[in-house]
This record gives C-alpha cells, sequence and structure tokens, in this order.
C-alpha cells in the first residue's frame, strides 16, 4: 500500500534510500537543511570500497594511536580542544576494537559490503548511471618489505571473503599499472573490481533527479524534533509540522542530534576529512591509488584529481583545519612527482562515524516507525545501495537476507 515516507537526508544515503522506497510504490519526500549532497556526499574520494571489510576498529588499533595522536598533521588526529569530549567516544572503539569482538565486526562489516556491492550493480542501470562508473580498480601501496609483509594477513581476509587481487612486488610491477610514481613504493595490491564513480556529487545529483523524475519531492527545511504517534511520526521544523507513516533519518553526521529527540543517545562522532581537487591535466591517474602508511588516497575527479584522506576527530563545530589539506598535497608531490598542484580547490567534510566501525540500520529504541540509517563512516558511498535495500525492507516488512542485530541503534 501506498504511504508518504518522509527521509531525512539528501546526501547519498538519503537519496538512494527514497530512491529504493520509490521504486516500491511508496509516495516519499525527502527533507534536508542545506539540499541535495550539500555536506560530506559532495566532496568525498568516490571510491566503491567494497574490498574493504575489515572494520577500523581492530585488534591492535590503539597501539597504533599514540604515534598518529603525536602528529597534529598525520592519518589520525585529535584537536586538544576536542580532546576532552572525544574521550568517551575513543573509550567505546578501544572496547569495540578488542578480540572478542572482531569475529561479529567483521562478519557485519563483510556483509554489509556484499549486499551492497548487489545492490549497487542493480541499481546503476535502474537510472541509466553506467556512463558514471570508473571501473579501473585499485593500487593500494608500500613502501617496504615490511610494511607489505604486514598487510597480507588483510589480504588473506580479502581471499577468503572472495576479493579478486593481485599482489605487486616490483616497481617495475606497480608502473605497469601506474605510470609516474616514486620508485619509493615496491610493493602493491591491485584490486581489479574496485570501481569510483567521475563524481560523488553529480552521482547524487543524478539519483536525485532520478528520484524527481518518477514524482518525488526533495525540499529544504530545518528539522528540529521527531514526535511518535499513535500511527505515525510528526516532525517539527522552523515553520510548522509535518506528518508521516514512516520517517527515515539519514541525516549523516547530524543524525545523533534527531535521535536525542526520540530518547536515544547514540555515540555518533565525526571524523573530518580534508581534500584538495586539482583540475584536469595535473596528472595521468590511471586507477584510485592508496597510500595505506599515510592515510589518504588520490582519485580521478572528472579528469582531475582528487588528494585527500586522513581523519581528524574534531566534531561539528570547531574551525576546518586546512593544513591538513596541505600537507596531504604536500606528500602527494614526493609520491607522484609529476603532479602538478596549481588550481587546486579545498574541502572538508564530515564523516559520521560510530565507535565500532558499524553504521546504525534499524528502528529508533522507542519509535518503530522511525527507521535509523547513519554512522557509515568513511563508507557511506559505498554502503548507500545496500542500506537504501535493507532501509525499505524494514519500512515494509520484509525478511531481510542478512542478520540486522549488529546494525542496532540499541548496541550501545
Amino acid at each position: 500500500m501506498t504511504q508518504q515516507v518522509i527521509v531525512i537526508g539528501a546526501g547519498v544515503i538519503g537519496i538512494t534510500t527514497a530512491l529504493e522506497l520509490q521504486r516500491r510504490g511508496h509516495s516519499v519526500l525527502v527533507l534536508d537543511k542545506d539540499g541535495v549532497a550539500a555536506q560530506t556526499s559532495a566532496g568525498n574520494a568516490g571510491a566503491f570500497a567494497f574490498p574493504e571489510v575489515e572494520p577500523l576498529a581492530t585488534p591492535g588499533i590503539m597501539r597504533k594511536a599514540p604515534k598518529w595522536l603525536l602528529d597534529p598533521l598525520g592519518p589520525l588526529s585529535i584537536p586538544p580542544a576536542y580532546a576532552f569530549k572525544i574521550a568517551p567516544w575513543m573509550y567505546r572503539f578501544w572496547r569495540a576494537s578488542q578480540p572478542s569482538r572482531y569475529a561479529d565486526l567483521l562478519g557485519a562489516q563483510s556483509n554489509l559490503m556484499k549486499i551492497s556491492s548487489a545492490a549497487l550493480e542493480r541499481l546503476i542501470p535502474s537510472v541509466n548511471g553506467e556512463e558514471m562508473m570508473q571501473r579501473d580498480g585499485q593500487l593500494q601501496l608500500y613502501e617496504s618489505q615490511t610494511e607489505y609483509r604486514a598487510s597480507l594477513p588483510t589480504w588473506d581476509l580479502r581471499r577468503a571473503h572472495g576479493i579478486e587481487f593481485e599482489l605487486l612486488e616490483t616497481p617495475e610491477a606497480i608502473a605497469e599499472k601506474q605510470p609516474g610514481l616514486s620508485r619509493r613504493f615496491t610493493y602493491a595490491g591491485f584490486t581489479p573490481n574496485w570501481l569510483n564513480v567521475i563524481d560523488p556529487k553529480q552521482w547524487v545529483d543524478h539519483l536525485a533527479k532520478s528520484f524527481r523524475e518518477r514524482q518525488g519531492r526533495i525540499e529544504t527545511r530545518n528539522i528540529r524534533a521527531l514526535t511518535p504517534l499513535e500511527h505515525g511520526v510528526r516532525i517539527t521544523v522552523d515553520d510548522g509540522t509535518l506528518d508521516a507513516t514512516k520517517v527515515v533519518v539519514a541525516a549523516g553526521a547530524w543524525s545523533h542530534h534527531l535521535a536525542q529527540t526520540l530518547g536515544d543517545h547514540i555515540p555518533l562522532e565525526t571524523e573530518r576529512g580534508y581534500n584538495t581537487t586539482l583540475p584536469p591535466g595535473a596528472f595521468d591517474l590511471r586507477m584510485h591509488l592508496t597510500f595505506s602508511r599515510h592515510g589518504f588516497v588520490a582519485s580521478r575527479i572528472n579528469g582531475g584529481v582528487r588528494i585527500g584522506g586522513a581523519v581528524e576527530l574534531g566534531g561539528l563545530t570547531l574551525p576546518p583545519n586546512f593544513k591538513r589539506a596541505d600537507t596531504l598535497l604536500n606528500k602527494a608531490t614526493q609520491f607522484l612527482p609529476g603532479l602538478n598542484t596549481a588550481g587546486g580547490t579545498q574541502w572538508m567534510g564530515f564523516r559520521p562515524s560510530l565507535p565500532d566501525s558499524i553504521p546504525v540500520i534499524g528502528a529508533a529504541a522507542h519509535a518503530p516507525d522511525v527507521i535509523y540509517a547513519f554512522g557509515h563512516g568513511h563508507l557511506g558511498l559505498t554502503q548507500s545501495a545496500g542500506t537504501a535495500e535493507l532501509v525499505a525492507g524494514l519500512v515494509d516488512g520484509d525478511e531481510l537476507p542478512i542478520p540486522m542485530t549488529p546494525y542496532a541503534a540499541t548496541r550501545f
């Protein structure tokens, strides 16, 4: 039966979910305080990173953290002004990284990756989106035999999950895949089935266009609170209220504020990511490059190059520190000696992250007509299509293809 569903959030999770609900016959309205792809979905690396099945919260990760945190411009940093506030989240992250949790988190992450990969391949033809895909693969690069050998358990894990790859053990083998790299990179892993979108904002805009063409509505509204009704949900906005049969909260890094209005206190934090996008001609980039030890990537965006990544746990209100983007770009010039850094545009975005690296996908604790879909960290684009199908199944009361307990809001 057709019903009014309101999706809060017009990023890639929200718009993809709205499209799937619409495909199933629902009347869908999308609300967002800023508009389509106005936040993190606008400037990410554009990668569908399905091989990244291992959660960030893994055994041993906390032994590396102190070394990273001593470098304010390193792969992971916490601004001093935010250190006290982030402490409870870091404690939860430490608990999630215990060996006893690893198998469950790995299972949840890999399950979501599998269904997301299949769901994306269903979504692409349904919106005539193939021309926006770049199916060029990825190189994960290592600078020493020690670093390479330390990575081999991760490659074994990928093999166990059916992920195709090729290990390269000379600079010459790497250069055959990607010319122009510094010879300091002596080892690499190549994942041929990795894909990127030509531009993440253009992809979400394209999805939104398809949604509108099928009579979907998108409105710019500032959402203040959610209130459960006997049948449905009331949404308080700046200029009044809206009622819906079901509400999906997919507002990224702002989602936990809405969850609090329902009595759910979800430990969502913000990984602030930085990048610089260089214009076409900056470098002959053949595929997505991951500089593993340095925590950043190079990706092709509209024929140009986007250099970005790293993690700054700094919340939503501190001013951006674009020295981090400068640092990544400076490193990139060492790693890609022919890189032309002129004409770049800097950006900072807010990745919504939960301490166990697994998103919340499921009903609010005390409001069964509210479905949460947030907390994907740096994998929002990657897991968007799978999340959309799961959320639509929850709205329709379907039997779902994977166990949903690991994604429940009540796990915290």
